[in-house]
């Protein structure tokens, strides 16, 4: 199970980040968002970053053409889309896609298998935020079929990763507000303190 670090907003939040165990880092490039940061600031940051880790542009109904410019410009690996945007609109991002769902209830799960091409991370629906909010919804209405596909974000944190390490294994988890101070400024410890939690459960299966 991978770990993706949202809302990364400047470098040393960053390091601490992948120095603790995350595999993926996520910049907000939503500019309504309270974790928005800049393409200029997330290019220095991904400069700086060591190989392998993967750089996510998390967009909110931002045209394609726009996206793929901040692809280039910031060397992103990863694009996770929340919005209004089809299959043309997918097939033309130049990069892997997650596309986001916000779960209100099971009828929010029917876009699943609607596109080719993505990963779907699942979110809890909140009526004015597009996610980091630190919600869940209830998981066990997640088909089982689809658990080991999945990225798991809405209030995952060290208190309840045991129970979703252990019953629902999603291919990855997201988190944003469990691990921060404030919006946007990550709780170094916090981070530790998950990703030990973690890795206990890791080496417990092993």
């Amino acid at each position: 199970m991978r770990v993706k670090i949202c809302g990364i907003t400047n470098i040393i939040d960053a390091n601490i980040a992948v120095n603790s165990g995350a595999d993926a880092l996520g910049f907000i490039f939503y500019k309504n968002s309270k974790r928005y940061i800049s393409p200029a600031d997330v290019k220095n940051i991904t400069g700086e970053l060591p190989p392998f880790v993967e750089t996510v542009g998390v967009f909110v109904d931002t045209p394609v053409d726009e996206i793929n410019e901040i692809i280039h410009f910031c060397n992103l690996t990863t694009i996770q889309l929340h919005g209004n945007y089809n299959q043309k609109d997918i097939a033309s991002v130049n990069a892997k896609v997650v596309f986001a769902i916000r779960v209100k209830d099971i009828d929010s799960l029917s876009v699943i298998n609607s596109f080719d091409n993505v990963t779907y991370l699942l979110d809890a629906f909140h009526d004015t935020e597009m996610g980091g909010t630190g919600l869940t919804f209830d998981w066990n209405i997640i088909p089982k079929d689809k658990f080991g596909k999945i990225i798991l974000a809405g209030g995952v944190s060290s208190n309840n990763i045991e129970e979703i390490f252990l019953k629902y294994k999603p291919v990855a988890v997201d988190l944003s507000s469990s691990v921060e101070i404030s919006p946007g400024v990550k709780d170094h410890q916090k981070m530790k303190t998950f990703f030990e939690k973690l890795n206990k459960l890791r080496y417990k299966l092993c």
